[in-house]
C-alpha cells in the first residue's frame, strides 16, 4: 500500500495485464512475420527439394523485371489514390459536419461504399466497365462521347484509371469517417472566437481547424498508404493485373508465386512489402512528431 492507501502494482502484475495483448501480438503478428522471413531464405518450390539459399531470393527480386514493374505500379497507385482519397474524404467530412437537413441520412449514404466488401465493390465496377453491357459504355454512347464501345481496361492507362476510380470510390468514405471524428473534437469556442475576430470561413478552416486536424489526417494518411501499398482484391477482380502485367500490384505478384508453389520467392516478395510498409509507418510517425519532440 502507498501513503494514499492505493495498491502499488509491481512489474510482475503489469505483465499479467498485458499478457493477452502480448499473446495476440506474438501469435498473429510476430510469429507469421518470423515464419515468412524464415521461408524467404529457402528455395521452396512444390515437388522440389527445399534448399537454403539465404539472400538469393531477395537478390532475384531486385533483378526481376516483373517485381520492379509491380513495385512501380504500386507506388504510382499510392501517389495517385491517397491524395485523392484524403482530399475527397476531408471535403465530405467538412460538408457532413454542417447542420444539414437529414444529416444522419447523408452520413449513412456516404459510408455505404466503405461498408461494401472490397471484392463485391470491385465486381460492381467490373460490370460498370464491361465492354458489351457496362454502364460506362452505355452513358458514353448515349451522350455521344464515342461512336462505339470503349475497352476501358484494355490499355495500361485505362486500367489504371479504372482501378483508381474504384479504389477512391470505395475508400474516400473511410477517410471522411476519420476526419469527421476529428472535426467533432475541435472546440467550438476556438472557431467562434475566430469569427468574432472577423475571420472568414476559409480562414477559420485553414488557421484553426486544419492545424488541429493534423494528427487525424496523419492517421488517415498512414492507414490509406499502408492499405493501398498492399492492394490486392480490387486489382485481382477488376483487371487481374493486366493488360500485360501493367496493373499487377506487389501483393498480387507475391500471390501468383504462392499460388504457383514457389513459397520461398513469394515469401521474399512479401517480406520486402512488409519492410516498405514498416518504413513508411515509421516515417509518418516521425514526421507527425507523435509523442512530443523526437
Amino acid at each position: 500500500m502507498d501513503q494514499r492507501g492505493g495498491v502499488v502494482t509491481g512489474g510482475r502484475e503489469a505483465y499479467y495485464f498485458t499478457a493477452p495483448l502480448l499473446l495476440f501480438v506474438f501469435a498473429f503478428i510476430v510469429f507469421p512475420i518470423a515464419g515468412t522471413l524464415f521461408s524467404s531464405f529457402f528455395s521452396d518450390v512444390t515437388f522440389l527439394g527445399r534448399k537454403f539459399v539465404f539472400l538469393a531470393n531477395y537478390a532475384h527480386a531486385f533483378s526481376d523485371p516483373g517485381f520492379r514493374q509491380a513495385f512501380g505500379f504500386t507506388l504510382a497507385f499510392i501517389a495517385a489514390a491517397v491524395p485523392l482519397e484524403l482530399a475527397l474524404g476531408t471535403a465530405f467530412a467538412v460538408i457532413l459536419d454542417q447542420a444539414l437537413p437529414l444529416r444522419g441520412f447523408w452520413r449513412a449514404c456516404v459510408l455505404v461504399p466503405w461498408a461494401i466488401p472490397s471484392a463485391v465493390s470491385a465486381r460492381v465496377w467490373e460490370l460498370i466497365y464491361n465492354y458489351s453491357y457496362g454502364l460506362a459504355n452505355f452513358l458514353a454512347l448515349r451522350s455521344g462521347l464515342t461512336a462505339e464501345p470503349v475497352n476501358w481496361t484494355g490499355s495500361a492507362a485505362g486500367a489504371f484509371t479504372a482501378l483508381l476510380a474504384a479504389d477512391v470510390w470505395k475508400t474516400a468514405p473511410f477517410v471522411a469517417l476519420i476526419v469527421l471524428a476529428g472535426l467533432q473534437a475541435v472546440p467550438a469556442e476556438l472557431k467562434a472566437q475566430a469569427r468574432v475576430d472577423r475571420a472568414t470561413t476559409l480562414q477559420v478552416f485553414r488557421l484553426v481547424t486544419l492545424p488541429l486536424l493534423k494528427p487525424v489526417l496523419t492517421v488517415a494518411l498512414l492507414f490509406r498508404t499502408i492499405d493501398t501499398l498492399r492492394i490486392f482484391d480490387v486489382v485481382y477482380v477488376l483487371t487481374g493485373g493486366g493488360p500485360g502485367g501493367s496493373t499487377t500490384s506487389v501483393s498480387l505478384y507475391a500471390y501468383k508465386y504462392f499460388a504457383g508453389g514457389d513459397f520461398g520467392y513469394g515469401s521474399a516478395v512479401s517480406m520486402l512489402l512488409f519492410l516498405v510498409s514498416f518504413g513508411l509507418s515509421w516515417l509518418y510517425v516521425r514526421l507527425s512528431r507523435f509523442g512530443g519532440e523526437l
